[in-house]
C-alpha cells in the first residue's frame, strides 16, 4: 500500500436540483456505487444533463466533485468571490494536492471510500456564475496543454457518512500511474 500525507475535508455540500451550486451541509451520506444521497448528480447512469443528452446510460464517473480549498482561496485574493460549495462541488479539502493524484487513488474520508476517476472538465455554466471565473480555472502548462483546475471527481466505493474537520487519506494504485483526464 502506498500511503500519502493526509488531508482534511474543510466543507461540504449537496443540492437535490440540477443547479450550478451546492448548498452547504453539516454532513453528506455517501452511497456505495451511486454518490451523495439526496443530490441531483447521485446514480448508476449519467446524471450531468449535458452527459444525458449525449448518452444516457454511460456510467457515473461524476458521482462526487472534489475541489481544494486553496483554489477558492485563491479565487478570493485575486478578487472572484467564490465559496465552498458555489462551484458545484460536494467536497471541498485542504492539504491535499488533488489535481495531482493519478486515476485509481483511493480516498479514505469519515467512513466512506471514494475512487478518483478524473478531472472535472469546467463548461460555460461556470463563467455565467461569474464573469473570469472560467479563465481563471483554466490554464496552460508550458506547452500549451490545457490545465484544469475545477476540481477532480470520483466514485463512492464504501458509503459512510463525511463531514467537515473529517481526515482524507490517500492511497495511491499499483503503479504505473496514470494521469487524470477530464471525465
Amino acid at each position: 500500500m502506498n500511503d500519502l500525507p493526509t488531508g482534511s475535508v474543510d466543507t461540504v455540500s449537496s443540492s437535490r436540483v440540477h443547479a450550478f451550486s451546492k448548498q452547504p451541509a453539516s454532513s453528506l451520506r455517501l452511497l456505495a456505487g451511486l454518490g451523495v444521497q439526496g443530490d441531483a448528480h447521485a446514480g448508476v447512469t449519467v446524471q450531468h444533463r449535458s452527459r444525458v443528452a449525449q448518452d444516457p446510460t454511460q456510467p457515473n464517473l461524476r458521482q462526487v466533485h472534489l475541489l481544494h480549498a486553496e483554489l477558492l482561496d485563491e479565487l478570493r485574493a485575486s478578487g472572484l468571490d467564490v465559496s465552498a460549495g458555489q462551484m458545484g462541488e460536494n467536497i471541498t479539502t485542504r492539504g491535499l494536492d488533488l489535481l495531482g493524484l493519478p486515476v485509481g487513488t483511493r480516498l479514505h474520508l469519515g467512513s466512506a471510500v471514494l475512487e478518483v476517476t478524473g478531472l472535472r472538465n469546467p463548461c460555460a455554466q461556470i463563467e455565467a456564475f461569474r464573469p473570469g471565473l472560467l479563465a481563471a480555472v483554466l490554464g496552460r502548462d508550458e506547452h500549451g496543454a490545457l490545465v484544469r483546475r475545477a476540481g477532480i471527481m470520483a466514485v463512492v466505493l464504501e458509503g459512510g457518512d463525511v463531514r467537515a474537520g473529517d481526515e482524507v487519506r490517500v492511497v495511491l494504485p499499483p503503479l504505473p500511474h496514470r494521469a487524470l483526464e477530464r471525465v
